[in-house]
């Protein structure tokens, strides 16, 4: 018992790199689901979050008054599921987090999930543009390939859209990667570096291994590596039995980019992180979102950095990931303009 109580606190300490040097209130939307809780859990042990606001449809107030009591500085509101607690929960917010939206079950793909969430994350949007408008947002609702252009056409209408605030959370595309090639080579996963880059579905993932440390990977061992990373939340889907999907992992993955996002508004230069932003990379093609290592800086993004240079099999992957990404952007544009 007193080895566990030691672990956690040794967690609660260093699971965050520094401690906060100036306030930043960060609001999570869906507080109470899969993905919420964990995610919420992370970021009140985040000594750089200084006030956590927590809504959803049910549940917000009863998931802040179970983590309040958790003896971190940051306070903890949950707010009530109206239109005025969900205003008050986002006024004045540094981030904000969407996790909100149902989870895939077996059989799903992430288009089948469109037409709720592609609702969900439009309200939340408008809610977002009316009562924090500066906030740097990070959509982790999928399918993000989709519900990320839904929030940039609905803060465009609003005439409020800054392209550096706006991120798909694809960090854990990064995170199977480095712990998938880890499996196969028998190496630490926290040391292992793949660049994922495209978009935050199936063949829209492509992992550039030959930019890892084990660019000599190749044949059916490779293949198997790459398809498992494109289809990791497959995995989860089917082994959960459709009790949900990626939700810890998931947490992980956005709790980690939150935190990037606060080291370089608190000053810390060189914070590279994979995301999924409004891109010039592919824009030639017709295709405004890219994800990619993305330099953060004070105001967001600060440099999108190129996807390098890649192999002819990385190549092919690439070129089915853009035909796939043009559509599922397009999807997101669409539903907007039809569904204002």
């Amino acid at each position: 018992m007193f080895a566990a109580r030691q672990t956690f606190n040794l967690f609660q300490k260093r699971a965050f790199s520094a401690s906060a040097s100036q306030a930043s209130k960060v609001t999570v939307l869906g507080a109470a689901g899969g993905i919420g809780q964990p995610l919420s859990l992370l970021l009140k042990l985040n000594p750089r979050v200084s006030e956590l606001s927590l809504y959803d449809i049910r549940g917000g107030p009863g998931v802040a008054a179970d983590l309040s009591h958790i003896n971190a500085n940051s306070t903890v509101t949950g707010y009530e599921p109206n239109t005025e607690g969900l205003h008050a929960a986002l006024k004045g917010s540094e981030i904000v987090l969407i996790p909100a939206g149902v989870p895939r079950k077996p059989g799903m793909t992430r288009d089948d999930l469109f037409n709720t969430n592609a609702s969900i994350v439009r309200d939340l949007a408008k809610a977002v543009a009316e009562a924090s408008p500066e906030a740097k947002i990070l959509v982790i609702s999928n399918p993000v390939n989709s519900t990320v252009p839904i929030v940039s056409e609905v803060f465009k209408a609003r005439g409020v859209y800054n392209p550096k605030r706006l991120f798909g959370v694809t960090t854990l595309d990064v995170v199977r990667a480095s712990r998938f090639i880890s499996q196969v080579q028998g190496t630490d996963p926290s040391a292992e570096k793949v660049p994922v880059v495209g978009g935050h579905s199936g063949v829209t993932i492509v992992p550039l291994l030959s930019q890892s440390g084990h660019a000599s990977l190749a044949g059916e061992a490779r293949d198997a590596l790459v398809n498992r990373i494109q289809f990791g939340g497959d995995e989860v889907v089917k082994a959960k039995d459709g009790a949900g999907s990626a939700t810890l992992s998931m947490a992980m993955a956005g709790a980690r980019f939150a935190e990037s996002l606060l080291r370089a508004a608190q000053g810390e230069k060189g914070v590279i992180e994979p995301t999924f932003v409004d891109s010039p990379l592919y824009k030639d093609q017709g295709i405004d979102f890219f994800a990619s290592r993305v330099e953060l800086g004070a105001n967001g993004v600060e440099q999108i950095h190129s996807v390098g240079e890649i192999n002819e099999y990385e190549q092919k992957l690439l070129d089915a990931c853009l035909v796939d990404l043009k559509k599922n952007i397009q999807k997101g544009v669409d539903f907007v303009k039809a569904n204002p």
